[in-house]
């Protein structure tokens, strides 16, 4: 059998891998620069680790509903295998343009222009040092994917262990070794901050979570294992954000967070001098790496069960010898490298793919809470592994949440949040492609 034909994917992720693959997408860049901006919008130090516990409870509500729905309908297709079978082929395939020209790759281009930057900093290569290292990163985590889901998953645990390692390091370096800050009574945030953009900030440097739904054929035994992978992942990641911003808080007080844009980089320049904001850097690109790393493995996914549905033999193609969907990953990284070109003519990179991205993912994240509702009333003799606990009242709280986030993705992010949504709509034709191929099989 031709080692490149199309064959089932095999179930080989140990919950120990899925949780390293779930914690590694989740952990990224925010947490060493958005906790100044949730500063801004408290007025106590209780009120700011009091939101980071409340980010946490939020992720853990999407977990518990995307756990029953991984562990009722597995799929590599994940979130696209979910919306179809709760409102049909349209808005599945409508998802599945959105998450490979918007949502995933943009999501990719924006990491991976946050490597970039810190690594123009440890190494300048000139004007265009960012995109460069952008793209060469990209390529990187690219090639260790091509090689097989063996090696990607083990470059994630690797990843992962570094990232936490690095959090960890952080943390006792702004608990054991910098000074505290002085005690003083805390003003009133000058700009009248709210908690609603709190939690905006907090759920961004929480996202990634919902990938794991992605991993359920990769899964053994997804039915038992899933749950385990979403819950674990989150409670861990909330302990350590918990932790880390403890130290941030233990440094430099709240009123010294609000005058942190780089609050990792002088917690650590406090308790070691310059060289701790060098290692801010290594811990950074680490950090991007792994979510980069993450992102690619589980955004090949939905092409491949798109490539299945439209019959599209080189999309749905399942690699044997690497056990990976590979002409997947080469597409999906080539729309990335695309993006990462945009970027860096607009010389806003990242904060251009986060307002490119926010809108479109928010809308279909909503869609997805909804189809559980959907799917609980209308599968109900499917089997379900997996029961959320005090339903419906998880997927009606993850619905208002997608909702407040979309709107505030709309108002606040401008001219890049419209070009994303532009791009959403120019899948329109898709349905009509589908449609036709479709009735075209059937005669």
């Amino acid at each position: 059998m031709n080692t490149e034909q199309a064959t089932n994917p095999r179930a080989s992720l140990s919950v120990t891998d899925g949780i390293a693959m779930m914690v590694g997408l989740i952990i990224g860049v925010g947490i060493f620069k958005l906790p100044f901006l949730v500063a801004l919008n408290v007025d106590s130090s209780a009120a700011f680790i009091g939101m980071w516990v409340v980010g946490g409870a939020i992720t853990l509500i999407g977990a518990l509903v995307y756990a029953e729905l991984a562990a009722a309908y597995p799929s590599t297709g994940g979130e696209y295998h979910f919306l179809t079978r709760a409102y049909g082929s349209s808005v599945g395939l409508l998802f599945a343009w959105a998450r490979t020209t918007v949502i995933q790759t943009g999501a990719i281009a924006a990491v991976a222009f946050v490597f970039g930057d810190y690594a123009q900093q440890l190494w300048p290569l000139g004007t265009y040092g960012s995109p460069i290292y952008a793209a060469a990163a990209l390529v990187f985590i690219t090639l260790i994917n091509l090689a097989g889901t063996y090696e990607s998953k083990n470059a994630q645990i690797i990843f992962t262990v570094l990232e936490v390692g690095a959090l960890l390091f952080v943390s006792f370096v702004g608990l054991a070794l910098a000074s505290p800050a002085p005690t003083a009574d805390v003003a009133p945030s000058a700009g009248g901050g709210t908690l609603g953009l709190a939690i905006v900030f907090i759920l961004f440097t929480y996202g990634g979570w919902n990938e794991a739904a992605y991993l359920s054929r990769d899964v053994r035994d997804v039915s038992r294992n899933m749950v385990r992978i979403l819950v674990v992942g989150t409670v861990t990641v909330t302990l350590l954000y918990i932790l880390i911003n403890v130290a941030y808080l233990h440094v430099l007080g709240l009123e010294g967070a609000r005058k942190a844009p780089a609050i990792a980089a002088d917690v650590m320049r406090a308790g070691m001098g310059p060289i701790g904001a060098v290692l801010v850097s290594l811990f950074v690109c680490c950090a991007a790496l792994s979510t980069i790393n993450g992102s690619v493995f589980t955004g090949a996914r939905v092409y491949h069960a798109l490539g299945q549905d439209l019959a599209v033999r080189s999309l749905g193609l399942w690699s044997a010898t690497g056990n990976n969907p590979r002409n997947a990953i080469y597409i999906q990284s080539a729309i990335s490298l695309g993006l990462i070109a945009f970027g860096a003519s607009t010389k806003e990179g990242f904060e251009a793919m986060v307002a490119y991205t926010a809108p479109v993912f928010w809308f279909f994240l909503f869609l997805v809470a909804l189809a559980a509702i959907i799917l609980r009333r209308r599968d109900a003799g499917q089997e379900r592994p997996f029961r959320m606990p005090l339903y419906p009242l998880p997927p009606v709280l993850l619905c208002l949440t997608c909702l407040y986030l979309f709107y505030s993705s709309i108002a606040y992010a401008g001219r890049g949040a419209l070009v994303g949504v532009a791009v959403l709509v120019l899948g329109l034709p898709l349905l009509w492609f589908a449609r036709t191929k479709n009735s075209a099989a059937a005669r």
